[in-house]
C-alpha cells in the first residue's frame, strides 16, 4: 500500500468515527501504537490531521499509520486519564511523554491503621492511606522524610500494632515484639513506641497530623502552632517539653530559612515552565504553598520533537496531574496551553474543586515563572549531558548491530530467547525486550514447554518462537505482542536453524534473527556460512551481551521455581481421583508412599474416600 492509498484508508476510517468524546490511536503496519490522543469531539479532531495546518512531527506520524482506533468516553476529562493511561502503557513514538515515570515515588500516610506509619512507595493501591507526590528525585523524599521523623517521631515497622481498650497500642499477636522491648529508634527518638504502649491512638494520631502539614508544606501554620504550644508548655513548668518544643521550631524556621523565594502571602499554587532541545524537554515544577516555594521538581519527557514550551508543558500537566494526590487550586504558567478551557475542566474534576490556569503578565507571579523557566533550561542542560552520554554508547551500539547484520535500520525492538531445564525435565524458556536498547521488562514473556520433558533445545526454542509469534497473527494482539526488529538467540547454528523454522511456519521470515554462540561470542545469521566477529571492545557486541545474559537471568529464575515446585510434587498427583483432601488421607494414614506401595489393596481402600476402584489404581501407578 503506497502512501496516497494508506491515506484514503485513514480517511475512509475516520468518517465512520462518532461525534462523541474520546481517545484515539494511530497504529503503524505491524500494530505498533504511533501515537494517543484525547478529542471532545473524535471525528472532527482526527479529520484535522489530514489539513494543511500539521506540523512535521504529525506528519510523520501520519505517513507512517495504517490505521487509527478510538475509543468513546463519557466526558473530556475521562478522555484524559484514559491517554494518560494508553501514553503510559504503550510509550507512543509521537507523543510527549514523561520519562521513566513508573519510577517516580509517593509517600504514603497508613490512615487505616490505628498507628499510622510514613513511607516512601511507588504504587498507589491502599484508599485507606494518604498519598502525596510523585516527586522526582527519590533522595530528595528520603531527606524529607528523615527530617520529618526528627521532627515527629512516627514508627515504620510493619508490625500489626491495635489501640486497646486505654488507647494504647499492644502488638497482634503479642509475641510478633522480640523480647517485649521496642527497638532502636524508640532509644534514637525517632519513634514513640506504640508497640509497648508508650503512647495513645490520640497522641499518635496528633503527631501524624502535624507530619502531614509538613508534607504539604505548611511550615508557617506549623511553627505558630509549635509556638503556641511550647509556651505553654513553658508556663505550666514543663520545661524538658518546653525545650524539645523548641528545638523542633528551630528546625522548622531553618526549614522556612531554606526557601529563598517568596509569592503572596497565604497562596496555594504550582508553577510549571519548560525547556526544550532536539527533542528533548524538561518541566520545572515549583509548589507554592502559604505563599512559599515548599517544593521543586523537574521532569525529565521525550518525543517532543517540534512540539513548542505550551504544548510540552499541556502534555505534562495531563500526565502529571492525573496521577498526583494534590491539586492546588490555581497553576502559573509562562503562556498561554492549547485546550486551556478542556484542562481547566479536567483539573476541577480532579480536584472536586475549582482550578484556573493562570498567565501572569506582571508581578511575583510572573517573577516565579520566569524564574521557574531559568531552572528548567539549567536542568535540561544538566540531564542532556547524563542522556548524551548513554544515548551515545546505545546509539553506536545499534549501529554497529544494523551494519554488522545488514539491517535497513537501526533494531528499536530486540527479543532475545533463551531455554533452561535439567536434563530435558521441568523445560522453561524465555523472551526478554531491549527498546531502544534499553530493558522493557513490562514485556517480558516466559513458557513452559508443551512438549513432553526432553533433552533437545533445538524442538524447544522452535517451540517457543512458534507460540510466540503465534501470538501476533490476529491484529487485536499486535498491541500487546508486538513484532520485533531483530530477534536473538541463545545459542548457535542448531538454534538458528530452528528459530528460522519457526519464523517460516509463522510466515514471518522477514524478521531478522541472528542467534549468538556463548564460548567464542558468533553471531550467525542465515545465508552465511561463516559467523560475524564484532571486536572485543565494540559497543555492539556489549549490548548483544547484556540481552542474551538477561534472557538466561530471565530463564533460569523461572526454571528454579518450577523445578522447585516439581520438587515437591508426589506420583499421587499424577493419580486420576486423588486430589488433596485424599493425598493428605492416604498420607495421614502410611506416613510415605513407599508405605503405600507395600500396603494391600484392602488398607488403601479403608482409607476414607478412596474405594476399592481407587485404591487398586493408586496400587498400578505405584508399583508401576
Amino acid at each position: 500500500m503506497n502512501k496516497d492509498e494508506r491515506r484514503e484508508s485513514l480517511e475512509a476510517q475516520v468518517a465512520s468515527f462518532p461525534d462523541a468524546p474520546g481517545v484515539y490511536l494511530f497504529k503503524d503496519p505491524r500494530g505498533r501504537v504511533l501515537y494517543v490522543g484525547k478529542a471532545d469531539v473524535l471525528r472532527d479532531r482526527v479529520r484535522a490531521y489530514f489539513g494543511p495546518t500539521l506540523d512535521v512531527r504529525h506528519i510523520r506520524m501520519v505517513e507512517r499509520a495504517e490505521r487509527v482506533e478510538f475509543a468513546v468516553t463519557g466526558s473530556i476529562s475521562e478522555a484524559y486519564l484514559l491517554e494518560a493511561n494508553l501514553i503510559k502503557q504503550h510509550k507512543p513514538r509521537y507523543n510527549i511523554r514523561l520519562k521513566d515515570d513508573k519510577s517516580y515515588p509517593y509517600v504514603k500516610i497508613t490512615l487505616g491503621e490505628d498507628f499510622p506509619r510514613i513511607l516512601r512507595t511507588r504504587s498507589l493501591g491502599d484508599r485507606t492511606a494518604r498519598y502525596f507526590g510523585p516527586f522526582a528525585n527519590a533522595k530528595s523524599v528520603d531527606q524529607s522524610l528523615d527530617l520529618l521523623q526528627k521532627l515527629f517521631p512516627y514508627r515504620t515497622c510493619k508490625l500489626t500494632i491495635l489501640a486497646g481498650d486505654e488507647g494504647r497500642g499492644h502488638t497482634v499477636p503479642p509475641s510478633a515484639l522480640p523480647g517485649g522491648r521496642p527497638c532502636l529508634l524508640f532509644h534514637l527518638k525517632r519513634c514513640t513506641a506504640p508497640c509497648v504502649g508508650n503512647t495513645t491512638k490520640d497522641e499518635y494520631r496528633a503527631t501524624v497530623d502535624k507530619s502531614v502539614l509538613f508534607l504539604e508544606g505548611r511550615y508557617e501554620t506549623l511553627a505558630r502552632a509549635t509556638r503556641r504550644e511550647m509556651e505553654s508548655a513553658a508556663d505550666t513548668l514543663e520545661f524538658e517539653r518546653a525545650a524539645a518544643l523548641r528545638d523542633r521550631l528551630t528546625a522548622i524556621d531553618r526549614t522556612l530559612d531554606r526557601q529563598e523565594v517568596h509569592a503572596y502571602k497565604g497562596d496555594d499554587f504550582d508553577v510549571l515552565a519548560a525547556a526544550i532541545d532536539e527533542g528533548d524537554a524538561v518541566v520545572q515544577l515549583f509548589r507554592v504553598r502559604d505563599g512559599t516555594i515548599v517544593g521543586r521538581d523537574h521532569f525529565a519527557l521525550e518525543g517532543s520533537e517540534g512540539a513548542g514550551a505550551p504544548e510540552v508543558i499541556a502534555s505534562f500537566l495531563r500526565q502529571h496531574y492525573s496521577a498526583a494526590t494534590m491539586l492546588p487550586p490555581e497553576i502559573v504558567t509562562p503562556a498561554t496551553l492549547p485546550d486551556a478551557p478542556a484542562l481547566e475542566a479536567f483539573l476541577t474534576e480532579r480536584r472536586g474543586g475549582p482550578v484556573r490556569l493562570h498567565v501572569p503578565q506582571r508581578g511575583k507571579k510572573r517573577h516565579l515563572a520566569e524564574l521557574a523557566e531559568r531552572n528548567a533550561k539549567d536542568a535540561l542542560e544538566q540531564e542532556r549531558v547524563r542522556w548524551l552520554a548513554d544515548r551515545g554508547k546505545t546509539d553506536v551500539a545499534l549501529r554497529e548491530l544494523q551494519e554488522a547484520l545488514g539491517l535497513e535500520g537501526p533494531p528499536k525492538r530486540i527479543e532475545c530467547y533463551d531455554v533452561s531445564h535439567v536434563q530435558g525435565t521441568s523445560v522453561v524458556s524465555s523472551m526478554v525486550v531491549f527498546e531502544d536498547g534499553r530493558p522493557a521488562k513490562s514485556q517480558y514473556r516466559r513458557f513452559r514447554a508443551r512438549i513432553a520433558d526432553r533433552n533437545d533445545d533445538f524442538t524447544n526454542m522452535h517451540d517457543t518462537l512458534k507460540r510466540r509469534f503465534a501470538r501476533s497473527a490476529s491484529p487485536e494482539a499486535q498491541s500487546s505482542w508486538p513484532l520485533p526488529d531483530l530477534v536473538i538467540l541463545d545459542g548457535g547454528k542448531g538454534q538458528l536453524s530452528a528459530g528460522l523454522a519457526a519464523l517460516a511456519d509463522a510466515g514471518r521470515l522477514q524478521i531478522p534473527i541472528a542467534a549468538l554462540a556463548k564460548e567464542r561470542e558468533e553471531l550467525f545469521v542465515p545465508n552465511r556460512p561463516d559467523p560475524i566477529v564484532l571486536p572485543r571492545n565494540a559497543q555492539g557486541l556489549y549490548l548483544v551481551q547484556r540481552i542474551r545474559d538477561e534472557a538466561h537471568r530471565f530463564a533460569v529464575t523461572y526454571h528454579q521455581k518450577v523445578r522447585a515446585r516439581r520438587a515437591v510434587r508426589s506420583i499421587l498427583d499424577d493419580i486420576a481421583g486423588v486430589g488433596p483432601a485424599r493425598k493428605r488421607a492416604l498420607l495421614r494414614k502410611f506416613g510415605s508412599v513407599r508405605a503405600m506401595q507395600e500396603a494391600p489393596v484392602e488398607d488403601l481402600a479403608a482409607v476414607g474416600g478412596v474405594g476399592v476402584a481407587l485404591a487398586e489404581r493408586i496400587k498400578s501407578a505405584l508399583t508401576s
